[in-house]
């Protein structure tokens, strides 16, 4: 058995086709096929079903595939505490993080690491909170950049607090009361609200604190651009539920800020505190905590 063949095997069922396989390797087709082919004579068993358009695995297959990534992950690992230990940092990071950074300069901390670290494959995700938190859970990201409301990092993740801010709720000069400058959540509950979408850190805030008040807030309209729902808080299309510093400076518009409670945002930098963590993610962590004005 070779590592090649579980190389090929698991290639072929993350894309369910041979072809798709091949050209993700940079290998002919043919090759791919008598190679798992010889995988498949020295097991004594088909690993996958060919009748159809679409390769599946079969029920060994399906048996053997957390082995052989697992044999993957081992060999790859060994390879990164070489480097490690010799001084060199290689492989790839993966980073995550929600639409909203203004407060931190993202592009500024990966271009140091790559300054630092030319060898590592950075790349870049951007998704809601809780699908962040999820994707680092499952190893899928290494480190994020997560909104959190109303709810803690699970105790699996460590994170540091990049920024804590209120939430506030932007009007149109012409539909805010001039002489206000806080407005009770209660006075939110029949308005039209403006937001973003169920998962993210503003979001549940808003909902948390709406639901220990008794209700549900009308969402009117809801998108992940925070500048977007600025614009349409701007029209005079409803209240817009925001993060205290996006609506600085918005021409147009007046933030009030929500109390009875006061609700509040934090920015935070996370990242799995067990299972492994590669020798690159490591290396971001430590820069991040190193640059990064971490609030707490």
């Amino acid at each position: 058995m070779e590592l090649r063949q579980l190389e090929y095997f698991v290639t072929v069922a993350e894309e369910a086709n041979f072809t798709r396989a091949a050209e993700k390797l940079h290998v002919a087709q043919p090759g791919i096929s008598a190679q798992i082919r010889r995988l498949e004579r020295e097991l004594g068993e088909e690993l996958f079903d060919r009748a159809g358009r679409t390769v599946r695995l079969t029920e060994v297959g399906d048996a053997v595939l957390p082995y052989a990534r697992a044999a993957l992950a081992a060999v790859t690992g060994t390879r990164l505490a070489v480097d490690e230990l010799t001084g060199l940092v290689r492989g790839r990071v993966a980073v995550g993080t929600v639409s909203s950074t203004s407060t931190l300069d993202l592009p500024a901390l990966l271009s140091s690491f790559h300054d630092a670290h030319p060898a590592v494959e950075i790349t870049l995700l951007e998704q809601a909170s809780d699908a962040l938190v999820d994707a680092l859970r499952a190893g899928r990201l290494d480190v994020a950049i997560v909104a959190l409301g109303a709810y803690e990092l699970p105790p699996d993740l460590r994170g540091q607090v990049i920024a804590e801010q209120p939430v506030v709720a932007v009007m149109a000069v012409g539909k805010a009361p001039a002489t206000r400058r806080t407005i009770p959540l209660e006075d939110l509950r029949d308005q039209p609200l403006i937001c973003m979408p169920e998962g993210t850190g503003i979001r549940s805030c808003l909902d948390d604190a709406c639901a220990k008040a008794g209700f549900v807030p009308h969402i009117a309209f809801e998108a992940g651009n925070p500048a977007l729902l600025a614009s349409l808080a701007a029209k005079g299309l409803g209240t817009a539920i925001l993060p205290g510093s996006v609506a600085k400076g918005q021409t147009g518009l007046r933030a009030l800020t929500i109390t009875k409670p006061k609700l509040r945002g934090r920015l935070v930098f996370a990242w799995r505190a067990d299972g492994p963590i590669s020798p690159a993610a490591r290396a971001l962590v430590e820069l991040a905590r190193r640059t990064l004005k971490f609030t707490v």
